[in-house]
C-alpha cells in the first residue's frame, strides 16, 4: 500500500507437526478438548458485588490472579478427560510464578527429580477490561517453547454483569510455539510499516524451553517505539477471529461487544448530556432514518440506567 511497505516475504507458519508415538502427542490433544470444556468445571464461589459500572475495568487486574488459580484448579478436575486411562499417574498441573510457561503439568520420580510433561501459558481476560480484548504480552522467543506446549487465554465474565459470580467462556488454546512464530511473522512480514523501519528481532543465543528464571528468552524487536511487540490479540490471522466472536458472546441476552461500549462511553465521557447525545447518535446511525424517534427513546432509557450507575 501507498506510504508503507512491509518485511522480506517469507511462509506464515503452521503449528508444529507432532511425533504420533509420543504419548505427549496423545495427551495434548485430549488436553485441548478438555480445554473447550473447562467452562463447565470452572468453579468461582465469591460473589463481586458493589463495584461501581465505570470501575469494571480494573477488574482484570484485581481478580486476574485468582481466576487463572482456578483455571489451574478445573485443569487438575478434568483429570478424566485428558488422562481417562491413568497413564499420566502422578502428574498434576502447578503454577509457578515469574516462570514461563506459567503453568506445567509436572511429575516427580523416585528419585524425587522433578519431570516437565508440558507447558500451558495461562492467561485470564476479563470481557470489560478496558482494552476489549486480551491486553497481555507474549514476547518469548519460540525456541523457549516446546513442540507440545500451548498458549491457553480465558475469557471471563460475572453472571449479572455488573455483579455476581466470574463464569468462564470458551477458552482459546493454541501451540505457543506457532503463537510466538507467528507474531514473529506478522512483525517481519505482514506489519504495515513505514519505509524504512527496522524489523529485525534479535533472539537470545541458547535459548531452549523450560529456561529458569535467571535464563534469557525473550525476542527483542529493534524498533518498537509503541510497545505493541508481543501483544498477540492484535496480530491478524492469529487471535482476532477468537476475539471477536468472543465478544458476540450474550450475557443477559445483550452482546457483551455492547455492553462494553456502553460502558466505556460512561469512563470516556463523564457529562451524562454528552453521553446521552453520544448515545443517540449511535442508535440513529443503526435504526436508520425512520428510526430516529425510537432512537431518541431509548437513549432516555440508558440516560435513565446510566444515571442509576452514577
Amino acid at each position: 500500500m501507498s506510504g508503507f511497505e512491509t518485511g522480506q516475504a517469507r511462509q506464515a507458519p503452521v503449528e508444529p507437526t507432532l511425533d504420533p508415538n509420543d504419548p505427549r502427542t496423545a495427551l495434548q490433544a485430549r488436553l485441548r478438548t478438555a480445554l473447550l470444556a473447562l467452562p463447565s468445571y470452572f468453579e468461582f464461589n465469591n460473589f463481586i458485588s458493589g463495584v461501581n459500572a465505570t470501575d469494571l475495568f480494573s477488574l482484570n487486574s484485581l481478580l486476574g490472579t485468582s481466576i487463572e488459580n482456578q483455571v489451574l484448579k478445573a485443569l487438575n478436575a478434568e483429570r478424566l478427560l485428558w488422562d481417562p486411562d491413568d497413564e499420566w499417574v502422578g502428574c498434576i498441573f502447578e503454577r509457578q510464578a515469574q516462570a514461563f510457561p506459567d503453568v506445567r503439568l509436572i511429575r516427580k520420580n523416585v528419585t524425587g527429580k522433578l519431570e516437565i510433561i508440558l507447558g500451558v501459558e495461562l492467561k485470564g481476560w476479563f470481557m470489560l477490561a478496558k482494552e476489549g480484548e486480551p491486553s497481555f504480552r507474549m514476547a518469548q522467543t519460540p525456541a523457549a517453547c516446546a513442540d507440545h506446549d500451548l498458549l491457553v487465554v480465558v475469557p471471563w465474565y460475572l453472571d449479572n454483569v455488573l455483579s455476581g459470580k466470574p463464569v468462564a467462556a470458551e477458552p482459546f488454546v493454541v501451540s505457543s510455539r506457532w503463537a510466538t512464530e507467528y507474531r514473529n511473522y506478522y512483525w517481519q512480514v505482514t506489519r504495515k510499516v513505514q519505509p524504512g523501519t527496522n524489523v529485525d528481532i534479535t533472539s537470545p543465543p541458547g535459548a531452549h524451553p523450560y529456561p529458569t528464571k535467571d535464563e534469557h528468552s525473550l525476542d527483542v524487536p529493534a524498533d518498537d517505539k509503541g510497545g505493541n511487540f508481543g501483544r498477540v490479540s492484535r496480530v491478524p490471522g492469529l487471535m482476532t477471529d477468537w476475539v471477536t466472536a468472543t465478544n458476540r458472546l450474550e450475557i443477559l441476552g445483550v452482546r457483551n461487544e455492547n455492553w462494553y461500549r456502553f460502558l466505556k462511553l460512561h469512563t470516556d465521557k463523564g457529562d451524562p448530556d454528552i453521553i446521552s447525545a453520544a448515545l443517540e447518535q449511535r442508535l440513529r446511525h443503526h435504526l436508520g432514518a425512520e428510526g430516529a424517534a425510537r432512537a431518541e427513546q431509548i437513549a432516555q432509557l440508558l440516560a435513565q440506567i446510566a444515571e442509576t450507575f452514577a
